[in-house]
């Protein structure tokens, strides 16, 4: 018998680290839920409208998924096997007379979550890529997100991703004369 260690002799053997995107199926559901609560939680942090991740999970799950039914989809990021993070997002379809008809029918990005410890690797810019590519497919030629003015990662990873602000939302508080 042999005391030599293979692993110590300066050869490491290839452990697969692909990134693997691909549809959601109901075997996602409880990453997709605890995603959304910790998704939900962050952004509670930055501001105060939003309700605890918990409260909402279920019925935001169920929403998205719906939504993403029809004219969607919702991708799985993952890496030997392990959920580190997804995307949602449908086409959308606006009536703002203002606007041409190919800016009325846009694809909308509702989601996009990277688990804490894969962040920085460029994962949801794959995550962003491949909705476009889905949304795409069903002809539109312009995408939308959203971001809380607050969450600059999230506004530097969709920058990063080739997006540039559209259209920005100013919020103010409304006090009474009897409240100040």
């Amino acid at each position: 018998m042999s005391d030599h260690d293979p692993n110590l002799d300066g050869c490491r053997r290839s452990v697969s680290t692909t990134l693997v995107i691909r549809s959601a199926t109901q075997a996602d559901r409880p990453d997709l839920r605890r995603a959304v609560v910790e998704l939900q939680d962050y952004e509670r942090l930055l501001h105060a409208t939003r309700l605890p991740g918990e409260q909402i999970a279920d019925a935001y799950l169920n929403w998205m998924l719906c939504k993403a039914g029809s004219t969607g989809i919702v991708l799985v990021a993952e890496r030997n096997g392990s959920f580190v993070g997804f995307a949602a997002g449908w086409i959308e379809e606006a009536q703002n007379l203002a606007e041409t008809v190919e800016s009325n029918r846009f694809g909308y990005i509702s989601d996009i979550w990277v688990a804490p410890a894969f962040r920085g690797q460029r994962i949801a810019s794959r995550l962003l890529k491949a909705t476009e590519h889905h949304l795409h497919r069903g002809g539109v030629e312009r995408l939308r997100i959203n971001s809380l003015a607050t969450n600059t990662s999230a506004r530097t990873s969709y920058e990063h991703a080739g997006f540039a602000p559209y259209e920005i939302s100013y919020e103010k508080l409304v006090i009474g004369e009897n409240d100040a």
